[in-house]
């Protein structure tokens, strides 16, 4: 009997514990259906690393878009989540901010501060922020002389384009990118290219060789605009010299061909109010783009005796939209244009030819003006032929310059995007001069019209219209790789090129 009793005991203990969990579990699904749910993909205001000459500072206003965050990986009380302040999970996804960053035609060498801004304005809230953009085009290309299209959006190669016509249907590029918050006021960046269509490699565009992923930049930078307006970042970057932006949609002007370098370095900046200052220690020798000096007479990069500065001003002219005027000047001391006779790409100089550049641009509602100007200090040797027998060595050598002006007029809904607007016309000129006036390889020039359409801030569907004056590749521009010494470059032989295409991001 005793141990009846024991085992009532057991059961009614037993009983009260159940209905004091059910009382527990009907109070926690009451506060559930109260409290509203969390979206999983919310919407977020443009990063200011999306608009036009934002420097921190300066007021920006501008429409909300649709910056989806979203987060795979972790849940909020993650284990992995990290130590930083407003820091929510372990990896998530900006869409804005990656079309910012990854577009190749605008802020194409501002990207460090571009990032500082997002994590200032609380749009980086993710240990790991990552990022995707794909482009996708459709052209049809015509040419005045066989064999010669000097549209360089693509590499001009004879292995690739044939004839007086060419169309193509192809994934121009590809990017990947993840930004890390590693540390209070430290950040890495990396971002990995496929560019069949811009490789150097040789071949088609299906040789394998110009099938190759690439790092096309990458850093470690200290900085944080709320603590302190100076920065600091080491790795593979855009050098500080020039604009280098367009108001086309998806074309690069001639500037940012002729002198947009991209190079192993480090980088300090400082930011105040509209002020922004920036100076790069570059690594010598020939770098991936637009900077070589020469190492003990070789293109070795085995010193760091590179260097650019660059100095802009915004000046805020007021209006909902932060509509400003920018102007800015650079300097480096070693461009690309230092090779002798014949020129070929990465080739080592006796001597480094300094370059200088001056720019603008002015932002107001929906229009958007641009003008930029750069050339070489010291002639370039490789643009006179230094053979007294050869009919082209009549032509003196020249300091190579480059000039931009173009206008872009948004319309129709706001978007966080560069043009402002969901709909934009745009059309711009620019020149590359390399040689002397009636030289094969004096000039090209390049006009763009250009229409582009933001359904989304990360969504660009665009075409253009573009006309190429004249065809002088880099390489060989004047002469020496054809036994009888002549050249393939030809002021007559112009290109008009036909072209649509998707730019899209993540």
């Amino acid at each position: 009997m005793a141990q009846d009793a024991q085992i009532l005991e057991r059961l009614e203990a037993m009983e009260d514990r159940l209905e004091a969990l059910e009382q527990e579990n009907a109070a926690l699904r009451a506060q559930l259906q109260g409290s509203p749910s969390a979206p999983v993909i919310a919407d977020t205001p443009a990063p200011d690393a999306a608009a036009q000459d934002q420097v921190p500072g300066e007021p920006v206003t501008l429409a909300e878009a649709g910056a989806a965050q979203v987060d795979p990986v972790a849940e909020m009380d993650d284990p992995r989540e990290i130590d930083v302040a407003g820091s929510q999970n372990f990896v998530g996804t900006n869409s804005t901010y990656a079309y910012a960053m990854l577009d190749h035609a605008e802020n194409v060498n501002t990207k460090p501060l571009m990032q500082l801004t997002a994590l200032q304005d609380g749009e980086l809230t993710d240990r790991v922020t990552l990022s995707g953009g794909i482009t996708a085009i459709a052209n049809w290309q015509f040419a005045s002389v066989d064999d010669k299209f000097g549209y360089l959006m693509r590499h001009p190669t004879s292995a690739n384009q044939l004839g007086d016509e060419v169309s193509e249907v192809v994934l121009h590029s590809a990017n990947f990118a993840f930004t890390a918050q590693l540390a209070p006021n430290l950040t890495g960046y990396a971002e990995f290219l496929y560019d069949p269509q811009q490789s150097f490699g040789p071949g088609t565009i299906t040789a394998l060789t110009r099938n190759q992923l690439q790092l096309r930049r990458g850093w470690v930078m200290y900085g944080d605009l709320n603590d302190h307006p100076f920065y600091v970042a080491v790795g593979k970057m855009d050098t500080p010299f020039g604009l280098n932006d367009t108001v086309s949609p998806f074309t690069n002007s001639t500037n940012w061909h002729a002198f947009s370098g991209l190079a192993f370095g480090g980088q300090a900046g400082f930011v105040s109010g509209g002020l922004h200052l920036r100076g790069m220690i570059i690594q010598g020798g020939a770098q991936f783009r637009a900077a070589n000096v020469p190492v003990e007479g070789s293109s070795v990069p085995s010193r760091a005796n590179n260097f650019a500065f660059d100095a802009r001003y915004t000046l805020a002219l007021g209006g909902e939209e932060a509509n400003s005027a920018m102007v800015g000047a650079s300097y480096q001391h070693g461009t690309a244009y230092c090779q002798g006779y014949p020129v070929f790409h990465f080739n080592p100089c006796a001597d480094n030819n300094p370059g200088v550049a001056v720019y603008g641009r002015v932002n107001y509602g929906p229009l958007t003006l641009l003008g930029e100007y750069a050339r070489t200090t010291d002639e370039w040797e490789g643009t006179a032929v230094p053979i007294p027998n050869n009919p082209l060595s009549i032509y003196d050598p020249v300091a190579p310059e480059a000039f931009t002006l173009g206008a872009r007029l948004g319309f129709g809904d706001d978007r966080a995007a560069m043009q402002r607007r969901e709909f934009a016309l745009s059309a711009e000129f620019s020149r590359f001069i390399s040689g002397e006036d009636g030289s094969p390889w004096e000039r090209q020039n390049q006009l763009v019209l250009g229409t582009s359409w933001f359904p989304l801030p990360n969504v660009n569907l665009f075409g253009e219209f573009i006309h190429v004056d004249g065809f002088v590749p880099l390489n060989f521009l004047s002469g020496g790789n054809f036994p009888d010494g002549s050249t393939w470059s030809e002021q007559g032989a112009d290109t008009d090129v036909i072209m649509a295409g998707a730019q899209v991001a993540f």
